[in-house]
Formats: C-alpha cells, structure tokens, sequence
C-alpha cells in the first residue's frame, strides 16, 4: 500500500473518531421550567381589589401587566402602585419596578425603586424609600431587610433592616441608623 492509502485511511478514522466523538458529547436538550410555562392568563392597564378574609378590602392595585402563575397561583407585576388602607381607611401608597403576591394574597412583595406615602390626611406624612419591601396586609405590617429611608417634614431617618406598623404608622429601623433633624420654621 502507498503513502497515499495510508495516510487517506488514517484520515477517515480521525474523521470517524471526531464525528463520533462530537455527537456523544452534544448537549442535552434543556428540560421544560415553570419560568417557561404559558401564565394562566395576563392582564393589561387594570384595576385589582382583592378583599380579607372577612370581606374587607385587603389592597387595591394598579398596573400596567399582570400574570397569574398556573403552577403556584401567584400575581407577577409591572411597575405596580398598590393602595393599602390602614385602621382609618385610609390609603398607603406603594410602587415599585415589580411586585409578586402571594395565591391567598397574605403577601405582597415590591422589588426595585419602592416608594410608600403615608395617606393624605396623616398628620406627619411621610415617605420610605428602599429597594425592598415585604408586607404582609392581613397584620397591617410592612418590612425590608435592606437599607430604608424614612422622611417626614422635619427629619430623615436611614437604617438597614425596617419594621412598620401600617395601623399605627409606626416605623421601626433596625440597624445602622442615623437621623437628620431639621426643625421647621414658625
């Protein structure tokens, strides 16, 4: 046999061991995630008032998408504001980039740029800012475990870690706090 026979023979069984290789080696096809799951249904520019268990309005929320989980029942939201009455009746104001809720709506969490405004009619309104906020509607309470900033009229308060008592509109930092106090002007 010639150079030639050779080395074509040593050639189509490197072509054979690199095409036999490369198919065992190929990826295996991902499997299907809940992330890939169609959403049971998604609404678009609405109005959402979901009620207590004793019938009384729990939250009240706005938003441009919503989509409703299949596997889990929960609410994904965009850029939603939630209206959340305290012990008066009164509305909290809450946005934030995105929100979840919980299937029985026992929890509500906003993740990115979260602002709260007291109601109007709160003598002391106040406003808090963070990145984070859990709250949980049927205790009339709110939480984060990031870095809070809390403004009325006359001070400023940050800290990491924050409890609020929506009823009350007791608001509790809980780590590394410092305060500004600015007294107002008669």
């Amino acid at each position: 046999m010639s150079w030639r026979g050779v080395l074509t023979l040593v050639l189509l069984a490197a072509a054979i061991v690199t095409g036999w290789s490369a198919w065992r080696q190929r990826a295996e096809p991902p499997a299907a995630t809940t992330a890939d799951a169609r959403p049971d249904y998604v609404l678009h520019d609405f109005e959402l008032v979901a009620l207590d268990k004793q019938g009384k309005e729990a939250f009240t929320m706005r938003a441009p998408e919503l989509t409703r989980s299949p596997d889990d029942k929960t609410l994904s939201i965009a850029t939603p504001l939630f209206l959340i009455p305290d012990a008066e009746g009164e509305r909290w104001e809450l946005r934030s980039k995105t929100g979840w809720v919980a299937a029985d709506n026992s929890e509500v969490r906003l993740r990115g740029d979260v602002e709260a405004t007291s109601p109007p009619s709160d003598p002391r309104p106040t406003v808090m800012k963070t990145e984070q906020l859990n709250i949980f509607p049927d205790r009339d309470e709110a939480r984060s475990p990031v870095l809070v900033t809390v403004t009325n009229p006359a001070s400023t308060m940050r800290g990491t870690g924050m409890r609020a008592d929506l009823a009350t509109n007791r608001i509790q930092l809980l780590s590394k706090v410092t305060l500004s106090y600015e007294p107002t002007r008669r």
